[in-house]
């Protein structure tokens, strides 16, 4: 084999444990971490898809189809049918197999000059980088939308670089599916396609040589526009059972463009992002991805120094992924509205950007010491990386310690669901046993899943609307306690429960029923 084939195949096996730990780590354990309200909701919204093929997008609220679409596959190997049936690895396990699929975009750049060195970087960071696998593991459109983002950014390259139409097809596909997952798809397509301009333009007279001039050159584009808007049009008409919801994305503009400029809540300065990623402390646990922005940086300073005019196809790659990644982050940072999910389209760029930087300190010497010494370096830095990963995602997966974790359900709130229905085996009718939950909506999510096997679950908003407060079970947020206290007297025991850092919830049982319950538990039944 030659020197060139043997860091080929190099390359391939570092991709390739590449991919199996970032599998392992996005898969593994996937019900330990409590369902966030967001998730929640979303099953919630699937499993009416999933038991009557309803579905209809919502331009206030729950974002693009294409999560809901996309699980019924993984609902239906696994024998589901119902919501109640459903489980965390059911849902969870489909983001995760997209955030893990965003590994395996990077080998589209090999072709276009990017260079092994880059890949294999790129793919050991994406694989272990804690805010990757911790989100790839929500029931939330990020990882999807990561993924499809990305494939864009690659299609869109390629297309500049090379003729044909199965550049700008992918193009469109991405960017149909990308659409049809978030609205902040109107913040990453353009971001992508100025980068791409940029990086062009700044080629100067080195251009003819990357892509030979054609002169049907808006065939291309075309092509991938009519792709894009068609896939976009199917996710949003349910596949043409609602025609009407093609328009309904463009009604969601405002909506999404008023929160994101002037939110209600949810509001944190330009840095946030920034910081979160850098580095955080809190309770003893320390958390740091700096290396990864670190080696961007490098990678950005590297994407600005003038081009080998012999590869300006290489310069044209390091500019446009390096300037992709800072229009993102600048565009996401200056919007007031954030949530740490948020960042994952920008960082999946900053991750191949990272790449680009490991390359460049590589190619800045021929001296083998120094290269083994860069490699043992950056091995134990990836290893603190997925060690960091392991322990977000699986050891403090829920404690607000961890800076991933946000709005996060406690185990607290799994324990009341967990009690009610141990509460509800003990009632005459079981699982129809009658539920009154009161609470703000906010504060009832995510009881709608955990409680999903009882039939009988009335959820109200406040006390004076709940026509039974004489249910065997029912669940209080703390601002009706009062109330509820001197309409249900000692007829009933109380509890508390935590929903979530600093909300509680109060779950009152009727006297006789408590009892029982007792009586069980002194037994060893509970």
């Amino acid at each position: 084999m030659t020197r060139a084939s043997y860091g080929a195949a190099g390359a391939a096996v570092i991709v390739a444990i590449a991919l199996a730990l970032g599998l392992t780590l996005r898969l593994v354990r996937l019900d330990v971490r409590p369902m966030h309200h967001d998730e929640a909701n979303q099953a919630v919204k699937f499993g009416a898809l999933l038991e009557r093929g309803d579905y209809a997008y919502d331009a206030h609220d729950h974002h693009g189809p294409t999560l809901y679409y996309l699980t019924l596959p993984v609902a239906w190997l696994r024998g589901q049918a119902t919501l109640a049936s459903l489980d965390e690895w059911t849902l969870r396990g489909m983001p995760a197999a997209f955030g893990t699929a965003t590994i395996l975009l990077l080998p589209l750049l090999l072709p276009a000059g990017i260079g092994r060195t880059t890949v294999a970087a790129a793919a050991v960071l994406m694989a272990l980088s804690p805010a990757m696998v911790f989100y790839s593991r929500m029931y939330i459109q990020e990882s999807m939308f990561a993924c499809f983002a990305l494939t864009f950014a690659f299609a869109i390259g390629r297309a500049t670089t090379e003729r044909g139409v199965r550049w700008p097809v992918l193009a469109g596909i991405a960017a149909g599916l990308t659409a049809a997952t978030k609205e902040t798809s109107v913040v990453v397509i353009p971001a992508s396609l100025a980068a791409c301009a940029l990086a062009w333009r700044s080629l100067g007279s080195t251009r003819p040589s990357v892509a030979p001039a054609n002169a049907r050159w808006w065939r291309a584009p075309l092509v991938g526009l009519v792709t894009g808007a068609g896939i976009a049009a199917l996710f949003y008409s349910s596949f043409l059972a609602h025609p009407g919801g093609a328009r309904e994305p463009f009604r969601a503009a405002a909506t999404y463009f008023q929160r994101g400029v002037d939110p209600a809540g949810h509001v944190h300065p330009w840095h946030y992002y920034l910081g979160l990623l850098s580095w955080s402390s809190s309770g003893g646990l320390v958390w740091t991805e700096a290396l990864v922005l670190v080696l961007a940086a490098v990678g950005a300073v590297t994407a600005c120094t003038p081009p080998d005019p012999s590869r300006p196809e290489a310069a044209f790659w390091r500019r446009y992924l390096a300037a992709n990644a800072a229009i993102t982050l600048t565009i996401f940072s200056a919007i007031p509205y954030k949530t740490p999910w948020n960042l994952l389209p920008f960082y999946a760029l900053t991750i191949v950007a990272a790449g680009i930087g490991v390359s460049a300190l590589a190619q800045a010497t021929t001296s083998r010491r120094v290269h083994v010494l860069l490699a043992v370096v950056l091995a134990i830095a990836s290893g603190h990386l997925g060690w960091q990963a392991w322990r977000a995602s699986v050891v403090y997966a829920s404690d607000p310690r961890n800076p991933y974790v946000y709005a996060q359900t406690v185990p607290d709130a799994v324990r009341m669901a967990a009690r009610i229905r141990d509460l509800a085996a003990l009632h005459r009718e079981r699982e129809q046993m009658p539920v009154t939950v009161i609470a703000p909506p906010d504060e009832q999510w995510p009881l709608p899943w955990y409680l999903r096997t009882m039939t009988r679950v009335a959820y109200w908003t406040d006390a004076k609307d709940a026509p039974d407060l004489n249910a065997p079970v029912i669940v209080s947020s703390i601002g009706h306690v009062e109330m509820l206290d001197a309409a249900l007297g000692d007829r009933y025991v109380s509890e508390f429960f935590g929903l979530r850092p600093d909300v509680l919830l109060t779950l009152y049982v009727e006297r006789g029923l408590w009892e029982r319950f007792l009586s069980r538990a002194a037994l060893g039944g509970s």
